[in-house]
């Protein structure tokens, strides 16, 4: 069986390759120890709150510096509440409650070792591409590509399509 860097049982398959709706989680992972690592985001509350976890634990089993990994688990932060918040399909077409907590899978997030650092990938189904808004000082919202564009060494998206998208991100070591 191969094991994940990550601790936790969400961020494991269970020998066999079981999906997570065989074995009741809500969630499942992709196995990475040989520098790639994926891992399906729910939509749920704590989803991105996962994804930080599910990052900081693959960088450091990848032995990634601390603050490459700082910067990245802030990347991926960003660009998951992105996908939730404006990737999502249109719940009315999807058929199902997207007010519940059971809902299907939102978006990926992947994670691949690279020489100096990480790309952080996140796909979800939406069909708009990522705006980087001009910064207003007293808004609440809309720094998170900010952050990313700040953090990364390079970022964009592939050309949406009925399929959805995926916005990614290399954060790599500056030592």
């Amino acid at each position: 069986m191969t094991t994940h860097p990550a601790q936790s049982e969400r961020d494991a398959l269970r020998e066999g390759g079981e999906p997570a709706a065989a074995t009741g989680r809500d969630a499942w992972c992709m196995p990475g120890p040989d520098g790639f690592a994926a891992c399906a985001l729910s939509g749920a509350e704590c989803t991105v709150a996962e994804a930080r976890r599910f990052t900081r634990a693959t960088l450091e089993a990848w032995r990634m510096c601390p603050h490459l990994a700082d910067n990245a688990v802030l990347v991926v932060s960003e660009l998951v509440s992105n996908a939730l918040r404006h990737g999502a399909a249109d719940p009315l077409d999807m058929g199902f409650n997207f007010l519940t907590k059971e809902r299907f899978c939102h978006a990926w997030l992947a994670l691949t070792r690279q020489e100096r650092g990480v790309l952080c990938a996140v796909s979800d189904g939406g069909n708009r591409a990522p705006v980087l808004r001009p910064q207003e000082d007293l808004a609440e919202s809309g720094r998170g590509l900010h952050l990313v564009n700040q953090l990364s060494d390079s970022w964009g998206w592939t050309q949406p399509d009925h399929s959805g998208k995926t916005v990614w991100a290399t954060v790599v070591s500056r030592g």
